[in-house]
């Protein structure tokens, strides 16, 4: 079984980056358009809760000596061959890892329609990832 006291420091992370999210109730659409620090803010902890996530994902591959991801997007791919991630939730979290990509490495192309959306109406995916993960270590338990 994965190593619960370190999952639980990971989980308690990403909720931590997912009410530093929540709580900032005050970036408004036309805040975030004019001011870089509330984009800087909203991106970077975008990024981080994804990284946290790929960061349990990654935990569970080790741990458990499945097959090696190929990259981030294959990383969930690989949960889902394990019965982590159910198939209608795979395309969700591959597309966060292709989303973290492009934060990344393509600063420059951002987005900003696309990233104040996800900000606005995507975090409970990342809830829904905690969740996942908790159901499957339950169910793998008995």
């Amino acid at each position: 079984m994965v190593d619960r006291e370190l999952l639980s420091r990971k989980v308690s992370q990403l909720r931590e980056y997912l009410v530093a999210l929540r709580n900032a109730e005050d970036i408004t659409w036309e805040k975030y358009e004019e001011d870089l620090r509330a984009r800087a803010f909203v991106e970077r902890y975008l990024q981080l809760c994804i990284e946290k996530i790929i960061d349990i994902g990654n935990h569970f591959v080790s741990f458990h000596r499945w097959r090696e991801p190929e990259g981030y997007r294959d990383l969930f791919h690989v949960l889902h061959e394990n019965g982590v991630i159910p198939k209608k939730h795979l395309t969700t979290f591959q597309n966060m890892a292709s989303f973290r990509n492009m934060l990344v490495h393509r600063y420059e192309k951002t987005d900003n329609d696309v990233v104040y959306s996800i900000f606005k109406k995507r975090l409970d995916d990342f809830d829904l990832f905690i969740r996942l993960v908790a159901e499957w270590i339950k169910s793998a338990s008995k």
